[in-house]
């Protein structure tokens, strides 16, 4: 065999296949996890600042989010691939049910106990927050599996915003805030709402990068419905109304909290690549972009309230 032979079969030979928790990791998606912290992290701080604190309710609704949002993770792999929605022309990260790292009982398996730990935690904090709290255990879950899953998947039909900026945005910052307090207060809802709005933005840019795939396959996403160019003033107009709820609330409650303007540089920056046109590919560096302003928005919205 020649060198140049040599150097030809190296070049094609297949990618080494990554380990078991490598591949766990790529199916549990690291990176979306922030739209399950942030919410208890902007509940609990509006609770904080409300003269209410539970560290053991920030702990276990912390750790139910996280896994129900994984669980969601899962569910999307396998019912995305068996409805042939994730195809070889896919552009952002890899789903492993596609890519054959696990097999779709596997991936089904690991939705099932992953959402059934969340159920476990949740016995705990339906113990404190009563049958709300139940009510919102439930429905997070069956919403989880129905976003591609069941015999009308809403993510298919143009539904998956309102969903996110309900159980995100409403549901997850007041339901936190209802196991602190034992109530729902106005300031709560405004913060829900300016969460909502930028979990919704991160659902914007993804669905805006498979748009044109998400077309061919039968998927129509608010963003096939709507067309690149409104797809991306929705965007845009998420950003703009998470922080004039920050100001209102600022002009209401107390201008600490203000302090998530602080944030606005990040928020220019990716709304910026946004109504560019920055598209393809590169929208994946503005997905993670805009999850880490989600993230930074925050702690500093849960930071103003508590102080």
């Amino acid at each position: 065999m020649t060198a140049s032979t040599t150097t030809t079969a190296a070049t094609t030979a297949a990618p080494p296949r990554p380990g078991f928790v490598k591949t766990w990791m790529l199916a549990a998606r690291p990176a979306t996890l922030p739209a399950a912290a942030v919410p208890v992290l902007v509940g609990s701080g509006a609770a904080a600042g409300a003269g209410d604190f539970n560290v053991f309710v920030l702990v276990a609704a912390m750790l139910a989010a996280l896994l129900i949002q994984i669980g969601t993770n899962f569910a999307n792999d396998v019912f995305d691939f068996e409805r042939g929605a994730d195809t070889d022309d896919r552009l952002g990260p890899p789903r492993v049910t596609h890519a054959g790292l696990l097999a779709p009982r596997d991936v089904r398996f690991g939705m099932a106990a992953t959402f059934g730990s969340a159920a476990l935690l949740g016995l705990y904090l339906a113990w404190v927050g009563g049958w709300p709290i139940i009510a919102i255990g439930v429905a997070s879950i069956v919403a989880g599996v129905a976003y591609t899953g069941g015999p009308w998947p809403f993510g298919y039909h143009g539904l998956g915003d309102a969903f996110v900026f309900v159980f995100f945005g409403l549901v997850a910052v007041c339901g936190t805030y209802y196991l602190h307090t034992g109530n729902v207060s106005g300031l709560s809802v405004a913060a829900g709402s300016a969460v909502g709005f930028l979990i919704t933005a991160i659902l914007v840019v993804n669905n805006l990068r498979d748009r044109a795939t998400d077309a061919r396959t039968g998927k129509r996403t608010l963003a096939v419905r709507l067309g690149d160019r409104a797809s991306r003033w929705q965007y845009a107009a998420l950003l703009a109304g998470a922080y004039a709820i920050a100001v209102a609330m600022a002009v209401v409650a107390s201008w600490w909290l203000l302090l998530p303007l602080l944030s606005l540089p990040l928020a220019a920056r990716v709304a910026s690549l946004v109504l560019r046109g920055v598209d393809g590919r590169a929208l994946n560096l503005t997905l993670k972009g805009t999850a880490r302003l989600t993230l930074v928005f925050g702690v500093l919205l849960a930071v103003g309230f508590m102080l």
